[in-house]
């Protein structure tokens, strides 16, 4: 992992150990960039040249509202996976209990927007997938172990 890699995870885990998690007060700013860029600024994480991200979009299980959700994904086949991982927080993230409420939605990778259908991965599916997470960005086995009693799952977006 490159310098930049390291300094960009020493901080992140700084931060969560401490209960700061910033998910929800970055994602429309990042989300504005993302589009604006097609991709080019917010598509992958700093110091993690295979970090990507997309943009899910999801509706909120009691609001009704639609947002987006900035998030590290995997491929898988067609389809593509991605982590509930909310930093190693205690609970799930809200678009995961969105996902689970209204699985029909779209993403956003670089400019391409795609329809999917969302599911939970299945023990098996997880135990396949989650090692490549790991790979790509070592900070999600520090959110595995800052969950503790949580597993974290994954979520796979089938092309509908």
């Amino acid at each position: 992992m490159a310098s930049l890699g390291r300094f960009v995870s020493a901080v992140s885990q700084f931060a969560n150990s401490r209960g700061v998690y910033a998910g929800r007060r970055t994602a429309k700013i990042h989300a504005r960039v993302y589009r604006w860029s097609r991709g080019r600024l917010g598509g992958h994480l700093p110091g993690h040249p295979r970090g990507h991200i997309l943009l899910l979009e999801h509706v909120g299980a009691k609001s009704g509202i639609r947002r987006t959700s900035p998030l590290m994904y995997v491929t898988d086949g067609a389809a593509v996976a991605v982590a509930a991982s909310k930093a190693g927080q205690p609970e799930h993230p809200g678009w995961y209990h969105n996902l689970l409420a209204h699985p029909e939605t779209t993403i956003e990778i670089g400019g391409e927007v795609r329809a999917v259908r969302a599911r939970v991965a299945d023990a098996a599916e997880r135990d396949r997938l989650w090692p490549r997470f790991v790979a790509m960005v070592p900070d999600f086995g520090f959110y595995q172990r800052r969950a503790a009693s949580r597993t974290i799952p994954v979520v796979i977006l089938e092309p509908r």
